[in-house]
């Protein structure tokens, strides 16, 4: 066996490293905050316009960024450099454009139900490309997880799943999958490329890489009209605040995360987003619709935050993910 290298720590990376998968669903919790300036822009511009001026005013903050860790970036390698196209093509691109699309079939409950595959094919992928394995006690707590999740999106109608994947259209259906795939795959490969390159250097790399993908989409849905709807009030506060809290901050603490969390761990703390996303209906206009608040949410919201804290506790070390093939890992 090779030596082991101490690294000394100071307190404040220390906390960070501890309570990393609490921290990786407090990323995922700050996604939601998008909700509210987003529904601002909705009415002139589309998902798809939306997501490339978040995406170029992050790429332009971090821009610095990517300069200063240029030489860190230019060793990334062949296989690393895969990783993070795939990242920026798929999950900052094409899965919020699908996800958006199965939502236009208005088969709301199909979808969602279809979402929670995402943790299931991201445990497959860390096992596949990271070689992950995960102690016995953990699939019990990644069901319960998933019945907190379940508890919490259908609490109003639990048997609307069933109904909508009996009535449901099947291109509604493969969207959201595709969805689930594109993001699920995001957070593995984003443990896999963080063994090479900072989280800093990560996130900067996520924003530019997906930028021109998402010009290209643009142009190719509408043309070069597709950037004259924007407004100069859509940069205050909306598109600022979106690509500042969500987008920037978000990522930046979520990948400082990941980068001490196994990516079978990090995809159930991730689970926090969907049920944020529902319990922000609570909240009175214009934060949220003022809907009503079920037992069964209060239930599935305590189960969901019970998980993460327990896996937290009781995570293993997550060791530095060593650059290898993106192909089947040894057993």
């Amino acid at each position: 066996m090779g030596s082991v290298e101490r690294v000394n720590t100071t307190p404040s990376r220390a906390g960070i490293d501890r309570y990393s998968v609490i921290l990786v669903a407090v990323a995922a919790t700050l996604w939601v905050s998008d909700a509210y300036f987003r529904n601002q822009l909705i009415k002139h511009l589309s998902p798809t316009q939306i997501v490339v001026a978040e995406d170029a005013l992050i790429a332009l903050f971090l821009l610095p960024v990517l300069i200063r860790s240029w030489h860190e970036v230019s060793g990334l390698g062949v296989r690393g450099w895969i990783a993070v196209g795939l990242i920026a093509v798929g999950a900052q691109s094409l899965a919020t454009i699908l996800f958006t699309a199965s939502f236009s079939y208005q088969i709301y409950a199909e979808t969602l139900v279809l979402q929670q595959t995402q943790p299931l094919i991201a445990i497959a992928l860390a096992w596949i490309v990271l070689g992950e394995r995960r102690r016995p006690w953990f699939w019990p707590a990644a069901a319960v997880a998933l019945l907190a999740v379940y508890l919490v999106v259908f609490a109003q109608d639990p048997l609307a799943p069933v109904s909508a994947l009996q009535k449901g259209r099947l291109e509604a259906g493969l969207l959201a999958l595709g969805a689930a795939a594109f993001w699920a795959s995001g957070t593995v490969l984003g443990r896999y490329a963080l063994g090479s390159i900072s989280f800093w250097s990560m996130t900067s790399l996520r924003f530019t890489v997906a930028l021109p993908v998402l010009v290209v989409i643009v142009l190719f849905q509408y043309g070069p009209s597709g950037f004259s709807h924007y407004q100069p009030s859509d940069l205050w506060p909306n598109l600022l605040a979106i690509a500042i809290v969500p987008g920037l901050l978000a990522l930046l603490l979520y990948y400082r995360a990941l980068s001490k969390t196994p990516a079978s761990l990090a995809t159930i703390a991730e689970m926090a987003y969907p049920v944020a996303a529902t319990l922000i209906f609570w909240a009175p206009p214009p934060w949220g619709f003022n809907q009503p608040v079920y037992p069964a949410q209060v239930v599935g919201t305590a189960m969901l935050l019970a998980v993460i804290v327990v896996l937290n506790w009781s995570k293993e070390n997550a060791p530095p993910v060593v650059a290898r093939p993106l192909a089947v890992a040894e057993s």
